[in-house]
């Protein structure tokens, strides 16, 4: 094996010889004007026998079909359990929109660019990046209850922040140190995601780039993950082998704490109001119970109302919240949303202003389609608190 490494002055360009092949990676800022303009100019004086392009189906569909929201089933989506999953999907879309319309480019226009220049030039191209609802998935099993919690806090905070960049700033996120600074910090803050989102990823678009038929292959990638697939790609090389990303595709059980928590919640919570009729009889009973639906359904319904649902949603989640967190098997936020999205059915405008509205936070309370996912986020999590805020206070005792 031999390796050797150019860097173009702007320092996001690495040429690797490996086991006799050619690997030219870009790496790119993702919502800049000129990654846009680096990836024609590469693609078009390497003229390589295959680009990889850091992308995968799904986000290649929604980036090239203008239709694709409007044939999203949303009831289904809730029905199995992706809510939190879209919902994380288009918060970090949301992201980049805004960094996008503050430059005038559209988020994953440098990736289009390589796809449109190969299709041009005659060039075979590959997606080399894997589905992002198994990476969200990924990320989110694999985090502990603190670390969802940090995660759930970090992409709300990310909705509610009017953080603007300006082109000079976007160009600096392509420096290197400032990357590994960033992943450093993410790795502190969220080890657990840091994983699936960066060093697994890394792994997967190294293995797709080193599989790619072609003595030269030009691989078109995030400038954040540079410098780990150029180590993957050179381990690969050494070890000789093909590199396997099948672990990497699917999503790991739940730990058994986990899918035992759903059961042992309202065992314990049926076990303390039982407890309150047989200490305190029917009158101790009714209490614990009237404070377990109070609790419960006003936070449900206070997380319902700030996201600026239906008044009959509110009612509705006050009413379903005691009931489903005692169901492993339905929850209020699937009730709420449901009921949301029948009370106020998302219209076909929704949907055509759906790229506009999640780069501003008004929008998504504004869209009924973002409002029906804010919904079931805000019922849930009032739920959530209102759980553990209800538990102490149906022990025998503490209501006195």
């Amino acid at each position: 094996m031999h390796s050797t490494e150019q860097r173009t002055p702007s320092q996001d360009v690495t040429e690797l010889m490996l086991g006799g092949r050619r690997f030219t990676i870009l790496g790119t800022a993702h919502v800049s004007q000129a990654s846009v303009d680096s990836v024609r100019e590469l693609i078009a004086a390497e003229r390589p026998d295959r680009v990889c392009v850091e992308i995968d189906t799904g986000r290649y569909n929604s980036l090239t079909d203008p239709d694709a929201w409007r044939k999203l089933d949303i009831f289904r989506v809730l029905r199995e359990r992706k809510g939190f999953l879209l919902l994380g999907n288009l918060v970090l879309a949301s992201f980049q929109k805004r960094l996008g319309l503050d430059l005038g480019v559209k988020p994953g226009a440098e990736m289009l660019a390589a796809i449109e220049a190969s299709e041009e030039l005659e060039i075979p191209y590959s997606f080399c990046d894997r589905e992002i609802q198994t990476t969200l998935r990924r990320a989110w099993r694999n985090s502990s209850l603190w670390g969802k919690n940090k995660m759930l806090a970090a992409l709300l905070a990310s909705v509610f922040s009017g953080e603007k960049l300006d082109e000079a700033e976007i160009e600096a996120l392509k420096n290197k140190n400032a990357l590994e600074g960033m992943m450093q910090e993410l790795s502190e803050y969220l080890p657990g995601a840091k994983t699936v989102l960066i060093d697994e990823r890394d792994h997967y678009l190294a293995a797709n780039i080193y599989k790619s038929v072609g003595e030269h292959v030009v691989a078109v990638i995030g400038a954040g993950h540079l410098p780990g697939v150029v180590r993957k790609l050179e381990q690969f090389a050494a070890a000789e082998e093909s590199p396997d990303t099948e672990d990497l595709d699917h999503v790991p059980p739940p730990k058994v704490w986990a899918r035992a928590l759903p059961y042992l919640l309202p065992a314990v919570i049926v076990g303390l109001i039982a407890y309150g009729f047989v200490q305190g009889g029917f009158a101790g009973g009714m209490r614990s119970l009237g404070m377990w639906i109070i609790v419960n359904g006003t936070l449900s319904a206070l997380g319902a109302a700030a996201a600026l649902a239906h008044p009959l949603t509110v009612v509705g989640s006050f009413l379903a919240a005691p009931f489903t967190s005692m169901n492993p098997t339905i929850g209020v936020g699937f009730v709420s949303a449901a009921l949301e999205a029948w009370l106020r059915k998302p219209r076909v405008d929704d949907f055509e202003r759906l790229q506009t509205d999640i780069a501003q936070l008004r929008g998504f309370f504004r869209n009924r389609f973002t409002r029906i996912l804010l919904v079931f986020l805000f019922a849930t999590i009032g739920s959530a608190i209102g759980t553990f805020i209800a538990i102490p206070l149906l022990f025998p005792g503490a209501g006195a």
